[in-house]
Protein backbone atom coordinates (compact mmCIF):
# COMPACT_ATOMS: atom_id res chain seq x y z
CA UNK A 1 0.00 0.00 0.00
CA UNK A 2 2.68 2.32 0.84
CA UNK A 3 4.50 1.84 -2.16
CA UNK A 4 1.73 2.34 -4.52
CA UNK A 5 1.18 5.72 -2.67
CA UNK A 6 4.57 6.47 -3.63
CA UNK A 7 4.75 5.61 -7.24
CA UNK A 8 2.16 8.39 -8.02
CA UNK A 9 3.55 11.89 -9.58
CA UNK A 10 3.82 14.43 -7.03
CA UNK A 11 1.45 16.71 -8.36
CA UNK A 12 -1.15 14.02 -8.30
CA UNK A 13 -2.94 14.92 -4.48
CA UNK A 14 -5.91 16.92 -5.08
CA UNK A 15 -4.93 18.74 -1.60
CA UNK A 16 -2.34 20.30 -4.08
CA UNK A 17 -4.60 21.70 -6.36
CA UNK A 18 -4.80 26.08 -5.73
CA UNK A 19 -7.35 27.94 -7.17
CA UNK A 20 -6.14 30.69 -9.86
CA UNK A 21 -7.09 32.75 -11.82
CA UNK A 22 -8.54 31.47 -15.32
CA UNK A 23 -6.95 34.33 -17.44
CA UNK A 24 -3.94 36.07 -15.08
CA UNK A 25 -3.19 33.17 -13.27
CA UNK A 26 -2.90 35.10 -10.02
CA UNK A 27 -3.31 32.75 -6.87
CA UNK A 28 -5.11 35.09 -4.88
CA UNK A 29 -8.33 36.80 -4.22
CA UNK A 30 -9.73 34.22 -6.81
CA UNK A 31 -13.85 34.26 -7.14
CA UNK A 32 -14.51 30.62 -6.96
CA UNK A 33 -17.88 31.30 -8.43
CA UNK A 34 -16.62 33.01 -11.68
CA UNK A 35 -13.08 31.14 -11.71
CA UNK A 36 -11.28 35.12 -12.05
CA UNK A 37 -9.40 36.68 -9.83
CA UNK A 38 -10.95 39.95 -8.01
CA UNK A 39 -9.35 42.48 -10.18
CA UNK A 40 -10.50 40.89 -13.13
CA UNK A 41 -14.14 40.60 -11.93
CA UNK A 42 -14.02 44.06 -10.93
CA UNK A 43 -12.80 45.28 -14.23
CA UNK A 44 -15.48 43.00 -16.13
CA UNK A 45 -18.12 44.23 -13.94
CA UNK A 46 -17.69 47.63 -14.64
CA UNK A 47 -17.90 47.26 -18.55
CA UNK A 48 -20.96 45.05 -18.04
CA UNK A 49 -19.30 41.90 -19.04
CA UNK A 50 -20.31 39.47 -16.11
CA UNK A 51 -24.18 39.38 -16.58
CA UNK A 52 -26.40 40.43 -12.87
CA UNK A 53 -23.69 41.65 -11.26
CA UNK A 54 -23.01 45.49 -11.25
CA UNK A 55 -20.09 47.33 -9.74
CA UNK A 56 -21.18 49.63 -7.18
CA UNK A 57 -19.39 53.32 -7.67
CA UNK A 58 -21.15 56.21 -6.02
Amino acid sequence: MLYSIQKLPKNSSPTRIKNRCCLTGRPRGVFRMFGLSRIIVRKFSSKGYIPGLLKNSW
